[in-house]
């Protein structure tokens, strides 16, 4: 088997070894399919000038095109607000299966039109490259959310913004409390009381694990501390958060946040 299809297999084998396909049915007992996706999440530091207008233009241009025409997306572009490390852009890449993740770069460089479109961004030479950095983490979607969801403004193209939120837990186990936390309750106050999330994932591959990402939507920053207030208050979220084995104490050690925009050709 030659080198890159046994990384590719390995990739893939492993995804799917981390992500129980099926679980058992409340009634019967019998299997029932579960369909989450998969997130690559990108960060791409960038320098101001431009470096930042080539970017995008190859977002806009060549990657969100190309990833469509293979049939992954929506894919979301942000551009930091508020947080470290501006300039710097947050890629959502949804993926409908841990093969698709696995192939999907691949598949870019075969794309001759693609090749065509992002010359500038993807031929760039040593004395002015595309970017200073980029991260990359593969998460996997919560049962309690298992697809990106859309906002209704981005359709309208309404202003909009975004918070991005990373939970790290001391303990694979705890991270596992906390996920089971957000998939029996949290979600769903969360819908009750007017936060409205984008994706919710489980951090497979990447840094500061084990940890766990989720990204929600706002009009604006008003609307943000409204919600936050409300959820905040709200008896239910009170009563769970004390709950034994559900405290921040016990499976919760660090939770960073940062705020986006979207640029103009997101997706979502």
């Amino acid at each position: 088997m030659k080198r890159r299809e046994f990384i590719k297999s390995s990739l893939v084998a492993g995804a799917a070894a981390a992500v129980p396909s099926l679980r058992a049915g409340a009634a019967d007992d019998k299997p029932v399919s579960v369909a989450r996706e998969f997130y690559e999440l990108r960060l791409y530091h960038l320098r101001r000038g431009p470096m930042t207008k080539r970017f995008d233009d190859y977002c806009r241009d060549a990657a969100i095109p190309a990833s469509n025409r293979m049939g992954v997306g929506p894919i979301g572009a942000f551009s930091v607000m508020l947080g470290p490390d501006s300039p710097a852009m947050y890629v959502l890449i949804p993926h409908k299966s841990a093969e698709s993740f696995a192939t999907f770069t691949e598949r870019l460089r075969s794309d001759a039109d693609y090749q065509k479109a992002g010359a500038e961004f993807i031929n760039a030479p040593p004395a002015d490259p595309p970017y200073v950095r980029v991260e990359s983490s593969l998460l996997v979607a919560f049962e309690g959310c298992p697809k990106v969801e859309v906002p209704a403004a981005t359709a309208a193209k309404k202003a909009r913004i975004f918070e991005l939120r990373t939970y790290e837990s001391h303990s694979k186990k705890a991270s596992n409390k906390k996920i089971e936390m957000f998939n029996q309750a949290e979600i769903g106050i969360f819908r009750r009381v007017g936060l409205t999330p984008v994706f919710f994932g489980e951090t497979l591959i990447g840094t500061r694990l084990p940890n766990l990402t989720y990204m929600l939507t706002f009009e604006d920053m008003a609307d943000r501390d409204k919600k936050w207030g409300a959820f905040g208050a709200d008896e239910e979220w009170q009563k769970l958060r004390t709950k034994p084995g559900y405290t921040d104490p016990e499976i919760v050690s660090n939770i960073s946040n940062v705020l986006l925009r979207p640029a103009s050709y997101s997706q979502i």
